[in-house]
């Protein structure tokens, strides 16, 4: 028998209730108080397609450093002027901000000379004129830096990385990874042989890859193959210059390295050739410790031209800073100027930003694709900054381009049409494809969001994330130390100049000598 009407029509809206109350429970917040003004999670949609890029074919850089600059006002990308030769080597915009920058300088100094000499004391009244008081000099205080090689340590990089889980990263598989040594028929390394890695029946390469300077490249299928390809067998073919080879990398082996062998004997070059390229943020979190990072990439640079033999080296710089600065990148393509390289990176300040994130996609786009990389050179990058990239950028407009800066293979020049942003995962393979190492520098105030990405594409090109220490972690100002608040285990601190230098001369050290 049924329940009368009237207590079905008396449990009906008690029923809603019930459930609008449930309904609100689940919807209650984990915090509170609940956050307002954060953006939305981005949507993990990776891209799987062969990164467009173009081989590296410059020949010299025997120029002064030119400028491309793209403007950060509206996140529109526009054309920045470029001029060439002396006098001229910024475009006017990053001339003016530089001259601005340089009157506030010169108003710092102005001032602390003057309150020197209201230090100093009265001359005597015997002396002919008073001598102007001394310069006083900033005291260079040390950085001191830590590294770790997640290739060598691999299981504690994928065991950091399960530790990190569910960061909001653009994660690529790369548990599963092969070692390529490429290798002449005299037994000797070959660097810079372009690796092409191919599925059974099809024509195009799914990969590109360049060996470094001992002959070798790592291979990380999962990383570069769509869900669901589960081939066992890949095909690998060799090249450099006429020679060339295949192999079969047969996935599940256990084998210390895949090793395929060319054809006749390599000529090395008498002298090494490194294109070296820093790669900078140059946002407002970074002002208290741009100074002295600029004086350990001056000495950097001037360590790296005494290295033994001399090497052939070409220069490089792309100061980055964020939607809505005066800039969003501002890159210096290759010289072998020394002193006009320093006096680039002299001019290199602090300013904008606001929020975390910056405009790390974009610069190392532009590090990647937008340089004049040379062909059978070492190539690499020293990053140094301290925020994780912009991941929640909707859309971007393709660059028009400026001379001397071509667009990558397969894009249309100069169209300005709407499109998708650069993303570091696809561009860190574009390096591996041309040859480019990345090493990371984590400045003081790197999230872990930001240590994850920097580890990311050191590890995938093969680079070394390096990361600054203090006498106490949590206090930047502590001075120089041994500490980190960085999740990494067992490394050895030395001067952040010297680090580099040394990570930057064994890669040298490796190329085969005529």
């Amino acid at each position: 028998m049924g329940a009368p009407r009237f207590f079905l029509s008396t449990l009906a809206p008690l029923g809603a209730a019930l459930a609008l109350l449930a309904a609100c429970a689940q919807a209650a917040p984990a915090a509170w108080p609940p956050a307002w003004n954060e953006p939305p999670a981005p949507q993990q949609q990776q891209d799987f397609t062969l990164p467009a890029f173009e081989p590296p074919s410059a020949s010299h850089c025997r120029r002064l450093p030119g400028t491309r600059e793209v403007p950060g006002g509206g996140g529109q990308w526009s054309e920045g002027r470029l001029r060439r030769g002396l006098g001229h080597a910024e475009s006017a915009p990053a001339a003016a901000e530089d001259r601005a920058e340089d009157r506030a300088e010169g108003r710092a100094e102005g001032r602390a000379e003057m309150a020197a000499r209201s230090m100093a004391p009265a001359p005597a009244a015997t002396a002919a004129l008073p001598q102007p008081a001394p310069r006083i000099a900033p005291r260079r205080e040390a950085v001191t830096a830590g590294m770790v090689d997640d290739n060598a340590d691999f299981g504690e990089y994928l065991a950091y990385r399960q530790r990190n889980a569910g960061l909001a990263v653009r994660e690529r598989d790369i548990a599963e990874r092969y070692l390529l040594e490429v290798t002449d028929a005299a037994g000797r390394p070959v660097h810079d042989a372009e690796v092409a890695v191919q599925r059974a029946g099809r024509a195009e390469p799914v990969m590109w890859a360049r060996t470094d300077t001992a002959g070798r490249v790592w291979l990380h299928p999962r990383a570069f193959l769509a869900p669901g390809v589960d081939d066992r067998a890949l095909g690998i073919a060799v090249r450099k210059g006429a020679a060339w080879s295949r192999a079969t990398l047969l996935r599940g082996e256990q084998r210390a390295a895949l090793q395929v062998r060319l054809g006749g004997a390599q000529n090395p070059a008498q002298r090494a050739r490194l294109d070296l390229v820093f790669l900078v943020d140059a946002t407002g979190s970074m002002g208290d410790e741009i100074a002295k990072l600029k004086a350990s990439m001056r000495a950097m640079a001037q360590q790296i031209a005494q290295l033994p033999g001399q090497p052939d080296i070409c220069w490089g710089l792309v100061a980055y800073r964020d939607r809505g600065d005066a800039f969003l990148t501002r890159t210096h393509d290759f010289t072998d100027d020394l002193a006009a390289f320093q006096g680039v990176l002299a001019r290199v300040q602090a300013g904008g930003g606001g929020d975390t994130p910056e405009a790390l996609n974009e610069a190392l786009h532009e590090t990647v694709h937008r340089l004049s990389w040379r062909a059978d050179a070492a190539r690499m990058v020293v990053l140094v900054a301290d925020a994780p990239p912009h991941l929640d950028y909707g859309g971007c407009m393709e660059p028009p381009e400026a001379e001397g800066f071509g667009p990558p293979r397969g894009q249309r020049p100069g169209s300005g049409r709407p499109g998708a942003c650069p993303q570091y995962d696809i561009d860190m393979q574009a390096a591996l494809a041309k040859g480019i190492k990345l090493f990371a520098v984590g400045a003081s105030g790197l999230d872990p969001v930001g240590e994850y990405v920097y580890r990311q594409i050191a590890q995938y090109t093969a680079g070394r994330f390096v990361f600054l220490t203090y006498k106490d972690a949590a206090d930047p100002g502590s001075g120089p130390g041994t500490q980190t608040p960085h999740d990494v285990r067992g490394y050895s601190v030395q001067t952040l100049d010297r680090l580099i230098v040394k990570l930057v001369g064994d890669e040298l050290a490796r190329l085969p000598r005529g």
